[in-house]
């Protein structure tokens, strides 16, 4: 139970958030991307060619949201679709050279971030917040 006088993890984990997408917005701009498009484009750092049923699975996010996202990534010219040979209704998500030669750059933005965001802390102390928001993302289901 919660004490009511007790701070709550949450309201700090809201503010870090809010903070972080302000910067990362502001830097991304930068680059023609919007922060929403990110963590599509890094999912398909990690592994180029998934399909978009997959990005969403791995992402928690719904398939409209997903579809509306590509979408934009397409127009924008850091995606292509290709019908899947195996499946002529579902496609695989490729990325440009525009989105691989800007990967460095966003990588940079998010490290930045992770730079300022623990600049106050001793290498322990950035060890142990891991491992508990670890544990609260198992408890949570989330990847």
């Amino acid at each position: 139970m919660i004490n009511n006088e007790r701070e709550l993890i949450g309201r700090y984990i809201s503010q870090i958030h809010r903070k972080g997408s302000s910067f990362i917005t502001k830097e991304i701009s930068k680059f023609g991307i919007g922060s929403g498009q990110i963590m599509f484009l890094m999912q398909l750092y990690k592994k180029d060619g998934i399909s978009q049923e997959e990005l969403s699975e791995n992402l928690k996010i719904d398939k409209g949201t997903t579809c509306r996202a590509i979408k934009k990534l397409e127009e924008e010219e850091f995606l292509i679709r290709v019908k899947d040979e195996n499946d002529k209704r579902a496609y695989k998500l490729y990325l440009t050279e525009k989105s691989k030669d800007m990967e460095k750059n966003i990588k940079s933005v998010l490290y930045e971030w992770e730079k300022n965001i623990s600049k106050e802390l001793l290498q322990e102390e950035v060890d142990v917040l891991l491992t508990v928001l670890k544990k609260i993302c198992i408890s949570q289901n989330i990847k």
